[in-house]
């Protein structure tokens, strides 16, 4: 398919969306988890038409669901501690992320950046997950998802 046909895909802010998108959102991931068997039950459950359901539930999905099978790069701002880069690349290997990647900066008042480019393909989770226990990292300042493949 040519990119007109695919259309234009834009990262758009949660908080953004109208009330119908996100209700397709937890619809779908009822349906994925489990935890509704049919679309009826699922749109039930959520408040919304099965019209509204079917119109946009092959348009809205998650960010993580289009980062699987890609590669994603990182930027890490970091503490200058010592161990912190190893505890994330340890972090990113028992994801089974596999590390393309690694720039560092010299620390700078305290300080050091870190990009860290990562094949996602066979990961054990998805990304947001990872990125959210890299955040939880004593030492990790801040992390951002600035760029993909």
């Amino acid at each position: 398919m040519s990119e007109k046909e695919e259309g234009t895909f834009y990262l758009v802010r949660e908080e953004a969306l109208p009330e119908v998108v996100l209700k397709t959102i937890q619809a779908k991931e009822l349906l994925k988890r489990g935890l509704c068997s049919t679309v009826n039950e699922a749109v039930n459950q959520v408040g919304l038409s099965r019209a509204a359901y079917y119109k946009y539930r092959n348009y809205i999905f998650p960010f993580y669901e289009l980062s699987q099978g890609k590669i994603i790069t990182l930027y890490l701002l970091l503490d200058h501690i010592p161990g912190v880069l190893s505890q994330i690349l340890t972090r990113i290997a028992q994801s089974r992320g596999n590390i393309l990647t690694i720039n560092q900066g010299i620390p700078l008042q305290g300080l050091a950046d870190v990009s860290i480019s990562i094949e996602t393909r066979g990961m054990l989770e998805d990304v947001e997950s990872l990125v959210q226990s890299l955040k939880a990292i004593n030492g990790v300042r801040k992390i951002e998802i600035v760029g993909q493949e």
